[in-house]
């Protein structure tokens, strides 16, 4: 059964992740849901420069899922007939690659159609796993993270829909839905964004260098070669290398101290808690000796809210 049609956007095809095909509808002067929220600086994943090095071509993005890809990969169609069954009033249709009828260079892939049987606007089903559930808020809400968010209003601005479903499973036993609806505000600034973003490959002109983890991987692929010369960068630049491994330095120190005090009041305890939140867990040894203290991803982002 094909999708439902929209008179916003055009389905150039359904195409398989990583093939050539597929290669070509996301790369060069486009924006698809997935890079949006890189561009605004808000992708976990991906920064404006990693980005932006993909896009003009300086540097292959590392299409080779890993593990927690390649299964939510395989959970996606057990996601989808959840959320079918808890819908009956909704055909669920796969689906593609869309384009904008107005704006060719904003694309859009969402991992579902939904059509309600008794007639109306279809709205997007996006599907997702998660490990702890960081940023989902109260199920049936529209609290979900923000770098979700942002490709969820891409999908609908680009398909011009109004309503997408976020269907999520969490540790693999937490099945919870969300709903995002569109907002004319947040849409306009992406777009606007996602133009300058372009702009700036269209004239070959990189977005500023971030503390990002994707921005230094970047950095470390750029091609050049080793030639046995001794380059000179400014002053500035060096001093604020300098500062920074100092501020490293410090910082593994001062969290080794506090990781000391830690086990120290922990005892024999395997994990601990403060104020109600779990903040850590302890991995031992045969002998019972500590191999490692490993930090609850949800404390650590309550800390720093």
């Amino acid at each position: 059964m094909r999708p439902p049609r929209t008179s916003a956007a055009r389905l150039l095809g359904a195409f398989e992740p990583g093939s050539p095909e597929w290669e070509e509808a996301r790369s060069g002067a486009m924006v698809t849901a997935t890079d949006v929220a890189a561009i605004v600086g808000l992708s976990p994943w991906m920064s404006p420069f990693s980005l932006w090095h993909h896009k003009v071509g300086t540097v292959r993005a590392d299409s080779a899922p890993n593990a927690a890809m390649s299964w939510g990969s395989r959970l996606e169609p057990v996601i989808a007939d959840a959320f079918a069954e808890a819908h009956p009033d909704l055909v669920v249709h796969a689906t593609g690659t869309w384009e904008n009828g107005a704006r060719p260079w904003q694309r859009a892939t969402p991992d579902r159609i939904l059509a309600p049987e008794a007639g109306g606007l279809p709205s997007v089903l996006e599907i997702k796993t998660s490990r702890y559930g960081e940023g989902f808020g109260e199920p049936g809400t529209g609290a979900v993270p923000v770098y979700y968010r942002c490709q969820v209003l891409w999908q609908l601005d680009t398909l011009g829909l109004e309503t997408a479903h976020v269907a999520v499973l969490i540790a693999g036993q937490d099945y919870r839905e969300y709903v995002v609806r569109y907002d004319e505000d947040e849409a306009a600034f992406l777009r606007e964004q996602a133009v300058a973003f372009l702009a700036g490959v269209a004239s070959g002109t990189p977005p500023p260098l971030d503390g990002h983890a994707a921005t230094y991987r970047t950095a470390q692929r750029l091609p050049g070669g080793v030639e046995e010369v001794v380059a000179d960068i400014s002053p500035a630049i060096a001093e604020a290398y300098r500062a920074a491994l100092l501020d490293h330095r410090r910082a593994e120190e001062a969290k080794r101290a506090a990781s000391a005090a830690v086990l120290a009041a922990m005892g024999p305890a395997k994990k601990y808690q403060a104020g109600g939140l779990l903040v850590a867990t302890r991995t031992v040894r045969e002998d019972g000796t500590t191999r490692s203290l490993i930090p609850h991803p949800s404390y650590v982002k309550a800390a720093a809210a």
